[in-house]
């Protein structure tokens, strides 16, 4: 399946925030239709780069699935950060130690409600569901926090 180019998205976060907001973010990888990511021997230190980047508080994960050739994420950046330097710096770091040839952008959308959040949540959870990868959502084990 071919996809269009990426159009270069701005993702600066608006001056009037005060920080802690989530966001709904996709990271894809460069070839779609292939499983790189979808295997343990790469989502554990995928997942353990996560956590680093929580332990250093860049990040806040509330929620991280990957998908054969995708990540979905909910996650809030800490305000001492710039969203899309930590997104890509994390991305360099995956590309040079896992050898994930990711695409050069990512999606991101502020979620602004309580409603959209449980929208989002369930949209991730059920994704492996919808790609008919598993029956249920309990089965796919390339999910973080569990």
């Amino acid at each position: 399946m071919e996809f269009p180019p990426h159009k270069n998205l701005n993702h600066a976060r608006p001056p009037w925030l005060s920080g802690g907001e989530i966001f709904f973010i996709t990271i894809n990888c460069a070839v779609r239709g292939k499983n790189t990511l979808a295997k343990s021997d790469i989502a554990e230190p995928l997942f353990d780069g996560m956590k680093v980047y929580q332990g250093q508080q860049k990040w806040w994960i509330h929620l991280a699935l990957l998908m054969p050739d995708h990540l979905h994420m909910l996650v809030s950046f800490s305000p001492r950060v710039i969203m899309a330097k930590t997104v890509f710096d994390w991305k360099q770091y995956q590309a040079r130690i896992l050898k994930i040839n990711w695409q050069d952008n990512f999606f991101d959308h502020r979620i602004r409600s309580q409603e959209l959040l449980m929208e989002k949540y369930e949209y991730i959870r059920m994704n492996p569901v919808r790609w008919e990868l598993v029956t249920k959502t309990a089965d796919w084990p390339y999910v973080w926090p569990k």
